[in-house]
């Protein structure tokens, strides 16, 4: 799960969630493997099977990176909202899903904009992966 600094509720537009989506799918040339992604106003749950060779820190780095410096690009707004360039704060891994139900971990990310009571602006009715 990765959260907005001071939890602003940025993902309430779908743009937003596309243009987020888009930046951790470039990480896939790197060997990142995406299943689905779970927006839920002021943070995001995804699925990710990490290469062997990268640490969970160099991943979460990289993932990061990538997203924020793509979400800047695409919508400069947000420069105000984020002067220093901090747009996610900390950091929690949950290595839950090799242990547990792939389905219901699945089913749980699909459910974020529900279970948050969230409605998107723009939303389409494709899947978010």
């Amino acid at each position: 799960m990765f959260v907005t600094h001071s939890r602003y509720q940025c993902f309430r537009k779908q743009s937003h969630i596309d243009t987020c989506i888009s930046a951790f799918k470039e990480l896939e040339r790197f060997g990142f493997q995406f299943g689905e992604f779970g927006f839920a106003g002021n943070h995001v749950h995804f699925q990710v099977d990490i290469p062997k060779f990268y640490s969970v820190k160099q991943a979460e780095i990289m993932l990061k990176s990538r997203s924020a410096k793509k979400i800047f690009e695409t919508h400069p707004g947000f420069r105000k909202r984020y002067p220093r360039g901090g747009f996610w704060s900390g950091y929690e891994h949950h290595q839950s899903t090799g242990y547990t139900n792939l389905d219901e971990s699945t089913q749980y990310l699909k459910d974020q904009q529900k279970h948050h009571n969230i409605t998107v602006i723009g939303q389409q009715q494709l899947p978010l992966t």
